[in-house]
């Protein structure tokens, strides 16, 4: 299997800076292009403003932002390259464009992988008509050079060689990956997120709860626990000595009773205008700057404690 060492980087956005800060952190050879004004300015500003987490998460050797370069040209940017992030707009006809004209430029063993939270790579991939099997969706949660979780889909045409390889190469970069075995709009995170939200919204809408204590009883309540593990293991943990088993004896009539009258709002522009208000008032004077250093350095130390914890556990194992 080839080795994944060159990497380009197209849509240098929050989400396409992101990765490349990662990539660079890792030690790869990064080339990016964006057409937006600016972009190369704005892009080297992100990666040293991320460049001090990315040290505390720790560099791979050779890591430095020195080896990226970046170009408004794309086959100059893509040349060589061993896999492509995509992070153009939510646009199929867009995306159709891009890996059409990828799809000549690359040799055929090259990866192009997406960030698209919600378009599937069955659609996309029909524009790469020479290679569509080397397309992957390769979805990212924000900010991907901290968070690990990739979320890989396949299209119709995509090959098992071409997710084998791309699941390895973000596993390599300390990525936590998860397979998707059908598509289905917005992925799996996106969609858990989306499902409490709507109950969020709902519980706003009705007047059982503040925007504030929205936010408060998710983040130091079960977002808490969740930073840790996820809810089928916490239910496991939640059923006492009798596990997963035990709690759906005690629990699975309770908790269908309350999926029975779970809302389903609609987001009006009284209630829109309800929940900004609510956030502006949750984050004061704070600007969106200093909220992204908050959510940064909080996110560091729950990803340091949690590489602690998981080299015990590989250790116990090994023993």
């Amino acid at each position: 299997m080839k080795d994944i060492k060159r990497v380009a980087v197209i849509g240098t956005g929050v989400i396409g800076a992101s990765w490349a800060s990662l990539f660079l952190a890792k030690g790869l050879e990064v080339t990016a292009t964006d057409v937006a004004p600016n972009a190369k300015e704005k892009l080297e500003a992100f990666v040293a403003a991320a460049w001090p987490a990315l040290e505390k998460v720790g560099l791979a050797p050779g890591a430095s932002p020195s080896k990226l370069r970046f170009t408004e040209n794309m086959g100059d940017a893509v040349a060589g390259s061993d896999l492509v992030q995509e992070n153009g707009p939510e646009r199929i006809d867009f995306k159709h464009d891009i890996y059409s004209r990828l799809d000549e430029m690359l040799a055929p063993d090259a990866i192009i992988a997406s960030s698209s939270s919600g378009l599937t790579m069955s659609n996309i991939q029909t524009a790469a008509q020479r290679h569509p099997e080397r397309c992957v969706i390769a979805h990212p949660f924000n900010p991907p050079h901290l968070i690990p979780l990739v979320e890989i889909v396949g299209g119709a045409k995509t090959s098992e060689k071409t997710i084998e390889r791309a699941t390895a190469f973000y596993q390599s970069l300390g990525k936590r990956t998860i397979r998707l075995h059908k598509e289905v709009a917005g992925h799996v995170a996106n969609r858990l997120q989306a499902a409490l939200y709507r109950e969020i919204v709902y519980l706003i809408s009705e007047g059982v709860v503040d925007v504030a204590d929205a936010d408060t009883a998710v983040s130091w309540g079960p977002g808490l626990r969740w930073g840790t593990m996820g809810p089928n293991a916490l239910y496991h943990l939640g059923g006492g000595p009798g596990g997963i088993e035990h709690f759906f004896e005690q629990f699975t009539g309770p908790m269908t009773a309350w999926w029975k009258v779970l809302g389903s709002p609609e987001i009006t522009p009284e209630l829109r205008q309800k929940i900004i208000d609510g956030v502006h008032a949750e984050v004061g004077s704070r600007t969106i700057a200093e909220l992204e250093r908050e959510r940064d350095a909080t996110l560091l130390g729950l990803l340091q404690l949690r590489m602690q914890n998981d080299g015990a556990n590989a250790s116990r194992k090994i023993a």
